[in-house]
């Protein structure tokens, strides 16, 4: 076979399976890869030695016809997973020495399957970002770059470096997080595939939360199958997540290439946004003929609440985070200050050192939100707006199936282009913050390519526990699309 880092997951299994390769092989392929691509800085952490142990143990189990889902197929995981016995750090100074006791539940079922991990990505610090710029270990760089020009690129937050290992063939696959966009939008400015499925799919136990009523793991992969595959793997009940929801895992892949024969697609008048670049009106337009013309049935929709949706979601999320991240303190575990006089000190000096400046601010928002006298203002508020949110949905999928949407309100842009202004950067998730507070299952797939030559994204929401469906219409968007483009490996010569 040629380069094997080419080949998507769906391909690199059959192969496994049809033992034209090892996994041995496939590994000492993607290791080297990641060496390669340094330059992106989308790992943290690299585990070629543990990768390389995980994949003779595949291959000796394939040897005696054992194979999990996943057998012998290099991945990497998003450096918010705790991995046992592999620093996990939040893309934060104030973890930078942890090295977690336990294994997350979704890593775990990974491994479970068979699965290989080369190392853990780098991210936006716990999550917080639209860039992957606010990364204690630096931001990662977009494999994408614009025609003609060699400007660094943002891969998108806060799952950048999942999203570039991916796109820049680093891995099979890599898992991600959603809060207010996560997965969809880094997947979106990348040209590849990324899924948020439904709050409570996939376990919560072992992902350093950010907050806890909106965060959730999925797959970030070059095709809609692989998605579907590796979603199938992660998705699974978990007694330690009270918020994982008990019902059968279907399979995912079995369904993919039904079409989209007298599916009702809905189309939200809200998402037409003032100021949004005419590439991204025109792409929407040509989801829309493509599902049409595979036989989909068109609906025009009205999500009312809409336009509170970032306000409501940058009340709600940072009150969890402020929450949250209360237990690091400098005592228990994580970043300890030097030269403290007592332990209001220490908490202080800890907390001043280990977080970001993205971090404090979101701390300082949600402490605000919920001190006494602003909470009914502010806090109670938002979810109240939040279950209106949600209202919209549950009203327009009495008319559609699924919603097509575009998935970011611009491509790619330069690395500290929006840095200092942090408005302009949150705008970046207005196209998929509602479905996290309605606890929705959405996709973006690539679906096109800018003047410049930088990817686009749609994205399709559907229906609580109904990924089947939403994945069915990726698999026509995909169809459709024929999104075959790929970036220069521009840091080969870096």
């Amino acid at each position: 076979m040629n380069d094997l880092t080419n080949l998507t997951l769906a391909e690199a299994r059959d192969a496994v399976r049809g033992k034209q390769i090892s996994s041995l092989e496939l590994t000492k392929a993607f290791i080297g890869a990641v060496e390669a691509a340094r330059p992106l800085n989308a790992f943290v952490t690299e585990t070629p030695d543990r990768a390389l142990d995980m994949a003779k143990a595949s291959d000796a189990r394939i040897a005696k016809g054992e194979m999990g889902a996943l057998e012998g197929l290099p991945l990497a995981i998003k450096d918010l997973f705790c991995t046992k016995g592999v620093r996990t750090t939040a893309g934060s100074n104030i973890l930078s020495n942890f090295v977690p006791p336990y294994e997350s539940t979704v890593s775990q079922n990974l491994w479970g399957a068979g699965a290989v991990m080369l190392g853990k990505t780098n991210m936006d610090e716990f999550a917080m970002g639209s860039s992957n710029e606010t990364s204690h270990f630096g931001p990662v760089f977009n494999p994408w770059r614009s025609r003609g020009s060699n400007a660094k690129l943002v891969p998108g937050g806060s799952s950048g470096g999942s999203a570039s290992a991916v796109a820049g063939n680093l891995c099979l696959a890599a898992t991600g997080t959603d809060t207010g966009g996560s997965i969809r939008q880094p997947a979106a400015v990348t040209g590849i595939v990324g899924l948020k499925p439904t709050y409570g799919r996939c376990s919560r136990y072992g992902i350093v939360a950010f907050a806890s009523s909106l965060d959730q793991a999925g797959p970030m992969t070059k095709t809609v199958r692989d998605a579907a595959i590796l979603l199938g793997v992660m998705a699974s009940v978990d007694p330690r997540d009270s918020t994982s929801v008990d019902l059968p895992v279907p399979d995912y892949e079995a369904g993919l290439d039904t079409g989209v024969k007298g599916l009702r697609v809905g189309i939200p008048k809200e998402y037409r946004i003032d100021g949004a670049p005419p590439e991204i009106d025109a792409l929407w337009a040509r989801g829309v003929e493509w599902l049409k013309a595979q036989g989909a049935e068109i609906v025009d929709i009205s999500l009312p609440h809409t336009k509170y949706a970032l306000p409501t979601y940058y009340i709600v999320a940072p009150a969890e985070a402020s929450s949250n991240l209360a237990r690091y303190d400098g005592v228990r575990f994580g970043h300890r200050a030097k030269g403290v006089h007592d332990i209001t000190d220490l908490y202080e000096k800890s907390r001043a050192e280990g977080f970001g400046k993205e971090v404090q601010r979101r701390i300082l928002i949600g402490t605000y939100v919920l001190s006494s006298g602003y909470y009914d203002a502010h806090y109670l508020r938002a979810q109240k707006l939040r279950s209106l949110i949600a209202r919209d949905f549950t009203e327009a999928y009495e008319k559609c199936d699924v919603l097509l949407t575009p998935t970011t309100p611009c491509p790619a842009f330069a690395v500290g282009e929006k840095s200092a202004d942090p408005v302009s950067m949150y705008l970046n998730d207005v196209f998929t913050v509602t479905v996290n507070l309605a606890g929705l299952p959405a996709i973006a797939v690539p679906a096109g390519l800018t003047a410049d030559g930088l990817p686009l994204g749609l994205q399709l929401i559907g229906k609580a526990f109904d990924e089947a469906t939403v994945l069915r219409a990726a698999r026509a968007i995909e169809i459709a699309a024929d999104f075959s483009a790929k970036p220069a490996e521009w840091w080969r010569a870096a």
